[in-house]
């Protein structure tokens, strides 16, 4: 599996993140992810040489330290290793037929957002040796990036008028899911991790805590309702 990169730079995220969409097939529900978080990744970093960020370091650490958590997933996955329990959802269900592309994306989006970022948050503050209050107008910048992104998502990938039968389950399972919940709950959990930080055992314990409840959202966000 592939390291933490060292540097602070979107641009290898962004890389990498092409590279992959230039390497699955379009229907593989990982695949569907890396568009969406690719066309986030690349609104922070045009919004990051824009100015849209007051301290560039601060907000570009948080960002590579949070994409590093999907990309290493995608490693442990290609090299038939254990894959963290908030993402296996989405590797196990990434072929099967009946899942459709818009809960594969929300999918990817739990994972990430709900164990992910709070985890990104508490090694950004380390690397930064700032508290968790430091980063929250940054983390925030992340979170509204995303939710302006999530109306346009659902709308390309929703199923048209031709699939209402399918569509009419599928709209009560997925708006059953909030994305502004999701990051709530994440700034709790980086939160409560960092009071952790000097208790690492207690603190691996709630990660994979959160991790495998997270994933159990997964598994509820990909239940087949398609064809």
């Amino acid at each position: 599996m592939a390291q933490m990169t060292v540097g602070v730079s979107l641009g290898p995220v962004v890389a990498r993140m092409r590279a992959l969409d230039g390497r699955l097939h379009p229907r593989d529900g990982v695949a569907v992810f890396n568009r969406v978080y690719l066309a986030v990744t690349e609104e922070l970093e045009r919004r990051l040489g824009d100015g849209g960020f007051p301290v560039v370091r601060t907000a570009e650490t948080l960002a590579v330290r949070f994409a590093e958590h999907y990309l290493s997933a995608v490693d442990a996955a290609s090299d038939d290793e254990p894959v963290p329990a908030c993402w296996r959802p989405l590797f196990q269900y990434r072929r099967h037929p009946g899942v459709r592309p818009l809960q594969h994306a929300l999918a990817g989006i739990n994972a990430h957002i709900g164990h992910d970022l709070p985890v990104a948050v508490v090694a950004t503050c380390g690397e930064l040796d700032c508290e968790p209050r430091a980063l929250e107008a940054d983390f925030d910048r992340v979170g509204d990036t995303l939710v302006a992104l999530e109306e346009r998502i659902r709308e390309d990938l929703m199923p048209g008028p031709d699939l209402l039968e399918v569509a009419d389950p599928l709209t009560h399972l997925l708006g059953s899911w909030s994305l502004d919940r999701a990051r709530d709950a994440a700034w709790s959990s980086a939160r409560l991790l960092w009071t952790l930080r000097d208790r690492p055992d207690f603190a691996r314990e709630v990660t994979d805590s959160l991790s495998a409840g997270v994933g159990l959202v997964g598994r509820c966000l990909l239940t087949p309702s398609g064809r």
